[in-house]
């Protein structure tokens, strides 16, 4: 059986002392792989040093990148700057990036905006996928990812922890992208995220946990990490009518298609 990728976690959150516990329990839920992603471009040594912890049967892979939530707390970097940075091997992916108007000040979005737009640019000049966030931002993510497309060029990326309308998933999705989901859509009010990732096509979803946050049911409330995927995972085969294993394989498929550098 080909195992499970968490395409999302933050193993920056956990201590050196949990981490083998962790990557032991990761191991018992069916992992082979997963990607630890960057918040500040300011410590995207520290995520280049988590990859040490790699096994010979479960991969540690990590993104680099500057979360909305801290554009106004991190240096400018422009596209050139990132894709530097993203030399090493162990650097699968540029992120997470986009935009948070949840958490971020009127004031703050072109910021935001301007920050996203260098990393999908980054992304762009490397052909590493760009880990998106988005949060009650979907007009403006929408209308950004379809004119960087469509006057400068298509490239790769996901939506992750998507939890957005059915109109973003679309635009999304004609754009060439893929959605990750997290535990969210295990949460018993969340039919229509459920509905939406039933629908997204087979070759363009994810699955991962955001750990340590958004625990998935039957997890809810309590600290998240990489092994939960399989909760996510056996709810999003279901509202697809799959059987699990047969939507694992089709993950991990995905997975190596857009995460080229991940071997």
């Amino acid at each position: 059986m080909t195992g499970l990728i968490d395409t999302h976690c933050h193993l920056d959150h956990f201590s050196d002392e949990e981490m083998p516990g962790l990557l032991d329990r990761a191991k018992e839920f069916g992992l082979e792989g997963m990607v630890t992603i960057g918040t500040r471009l300011s410590r995207q040594s520290e995520q280049k040093a988590l990859t040490r912890y790699s096994r010979p049967d479960l991969s540690i892979w990590c993104a680099i990148g500057t979360h909305p939530d801290h554009v106004m707390e991190e240096a400018p970097m422009d596209a050139d700057a990132i894709v530097k940075l993203a030399e090493d091997p162990e650097v699968v992916a540029i992120g997470e990036s986009g935009l948070d108007y949840f958490h971020g000040a009127e004031e703050v979005r072109p910021t935001q905006q301007a920050s996203f737009r260098e990393h999908v640019h980054a992304a762009r000049l490397t052909g590493l996928p760009l880990a998106i966030h988005t949060r009650q931002a979907d007009e403006d993510m929408a209308s950004i990812l379809r004119e960087e497309t469509e006057t400068r060029g298509a490239f790769p990326f996901l939506l992750h922890c998507f939890a957005s309308g059915p109109e973003l998933a679309k635009t999304a999705l004609e754009l060439g992208g893929y959605l990750s989901f997290s535990g969210i859509v295990t949460f018993p009010k969340c039919q229509e995220l459920r509905d939406i990732a039933a629908g997204v096509p087979l070759e363009r979803v994810f699955v991962e946990t955001d750990s340590p946050f958004l625990a998935p049911v039957p997890r809810r409330g309590k600290r998240n990490e990489p092994g939960y995927t399989a909760y996510t995972a056996a709810v999003v085969a279901q509202a697809r009518g799959m059987e699990e294993r047969a939507f694992i394989e089709a993950t991990t498929a995905n997975f190596r298609r857009l995460f080229t550098r991940a071997h």
